[in-house]
């Protein structure tokens, strides 16, 4: 049974063999996860339909188009009876991208040459191994060398030579994954495409502590955790987009698109770059939806479970940097949509209150906005009127 590179979107049309998690010639049961696929959206897991014997055809870190057969199972017992040309062909021998791109421009054939590394593995000094053994020999001359006379001749010039290069051994050069190259390209066209400007606010979270204090015992019981900070924050979105609707809106050639709607994309850090899943209608989701979602999407990255159509749409979208500890950025605007929330860390500092300085947990927030479709005073009042949301959730609560 052939391997085939699954179709997962209309606008994927490639995908990298991220790795094999099964060897070649290896058993394999039905449902194991085989093989780790990587789009420019999503990573994907495929898993053995069938138990047998697995053949790799196409090695890691390969990319190939979607329908691309990159490995079979036969099943067990029936591997003796296959015919020539049911065999998986010559395998080149093993090696990585860096690898493949230096024999490439040396014009040297991988399969002469005898890699010294695990499992025969290629590595950068076979090559020159192989680079040297290839050269043409001296020729010889038939003519006796003439002897010079011995005279003194005058020191050649010394010159400052500056640092040696680094050799090949301390450089790595690695290929971007499909994921990293979208991510690459989409912030890039984000810093072209838009007229991007960031404003700045921040909000005294003491009363979001408080509730979250009062009633986190409660909430820990009747749901199995604890509440929380997205929750206030996608609820105060919402209130605050539909007050400003150019903010939830996005431009398409010479149209304004508003939306009625508030998809809410929230942003996760995984190991292989930034994914945005949504929050489909967030404003009617209550208080736990969201932190059940959330969690949802957590997982489903962490296992590469999750699929474009969680990745699809949203019209505003929350970066939480403060789960990293950061103080202050500027958030970039995830395109087509017009504007981004960028939450940091709560830090206590010394604020004034009634003419008093005192100490409260304070959190700097960043709006960064295409200033194309939304002035500079929608922007600030859009951040002002969240910072009042957030320091009287009460109203949030009542609400969601």
């Amino acid at each position: 049974m052939d391997i085939v590179v699954p179709a997962v979107g209309e606008s994927v049309v490639e995908a990298l063999v991220a790795k094999w998690e099964k060897k070649n010639g290896e058993p394999v049961t039905r449902d194991d996860v085989v093989c780790e696929l990587e789009t420019d959206k999503i990573t994907l897991p495929l898993n053995a339909e069938i138990s047998g014997k697995l053949t790799i055809v196409v090695e890691a870190g390969q990319t190939v188009k979607i329908g691309t057969v990159i490995g079979r199972i036969d099943p067990l017992g029936d591997s003796a009876g296959a015919t020539k040309n049911d065999t998986a062909p010559d395998l080149p021998p093993p090696s990585s991208p860096s690898v493949r791109k230096l024999a490439a421009e040396k014009g040297i054939d991988l399969s002469s040459v005898s890699g010294s590394g695990r499992d025969g593995r290629i590595a950068a000094s076979d090559l020159e191994k192989a680079n040297v053994s290839n050269q043409p020999a001296a020729v010889t001359q038939d003519k006796p060398a003439e002897v010079a006379p011995l005279v003194h001749s005058a020191a050649p010039p010394v010159y400052n030579a500056g640092p040696p290069a680094h050799s090949d051994s301390r450089i790595r050069r690695i290929a971007m994954t499909p994921i990293r190259k979208r991510i690459a390209e989409r912030l890039l066209a984000a810093r072209l495409q838009t007229a991007m400007l960031t404003t700045f606010n921040e909000v005294d979270m003491s009363r979001i502590v408080a509730l979250r204090q009062k009633f986190g015992e409660h909430y820990l019981q009747k749901f199995g955790s604890k509440p929380g900070l997205m929750p206030f924050f996608v609820k105060a979105c919402c209130e605050a987009l539909h007050e400003f609707p150019e903010v939830n809106a996005s431009i398409d050639g010479s149209d304004i698109v508003y939306h009625d709607y508030y998809d809410i994309g929230i942003a996760i850090g995984a190991e292989k770059g930034l994914v945005v899943p949504v929050l489909r209608d967030a404003d009617r989701l209550h208080f736990r939806e969201i932190d059940s979602l959330i969690a949802d999407y957590v997982v489903k990255v962490k296992e590469n479970r999750l699929g474009i159509g969680d990745l699809e749409g949203g019209t505003f979208t929350i970066s939480n940097g403060g789960v990293y500890g950061s103080l202050l950025s500027t958030p970039i605007i995830n395109p087509p949509q017009s504007a981004v929330l960028g939450m940091h860390t709560i830090q206590e500092r010394p604020v004034v209150r009634n003419g008093e300085i005192v100490i409260r947990p304070m959190m700097f927030l960043a709006l960064s906005y295409d200033h194309r479709l939304i002035d500079g005073r929608e922007a600030v009042q859009f951040l002002k009127r969240l910072k009042e949301l957030l320091e009287e959730p009460e109203e949030l609560l009542l609400e969601g």
